[in-house]
């Protein structure tokens, strides 16, 4: 008696097309899944040759170190122009202070 004439063969077939079905959906899904991470990976790549052009133009380099120390720089200029108008302010409110106490003193 052979595995097809006891029953054998046709359960074990049965689940090698079933396994064979599962893999080849596995494959196609994977198949697919690349197909999309090929396309997000151009279309970023497409946005970073954008943005690096960008920057050239308009901060002379496209190296993040270079930028890094550009923004540093621009941070610590605005901190400087802060505390400058800062300090400008209250001059001018201690010189306010000072004519509202002469004006008050006139009186």
């Amino acid at each position: 008696m052979n595995n097809t004439q006891n029953g054998f063969g046709n359960n074990q077939d049965v689940q090698l097309e079933q396994e064979l079905a599962n893999l080849r959906n596995q494959y196609e899904q994977l198949r697919d899944q690349k197909v999309r991470t090929e396309q997000q990976v151009a279309d970023l790549s497409s946005r970073l040759d954008a943005l690096k052009e960008q920057a050239q133009a308009e901060y002379g380099t496209s190296d993040p170190a270079e930028l890094q120390a550009l923004l540093q720089k621009k941070r610590q200029e605005n901190e400087q122009v802060v505390a400058e108008y800062s300090q400008h302010v209250r001059k001018i409110q201690a010189d306010l202070a000072a004519v509202e106490n002469r004006v008050d003193g006139d009186q």
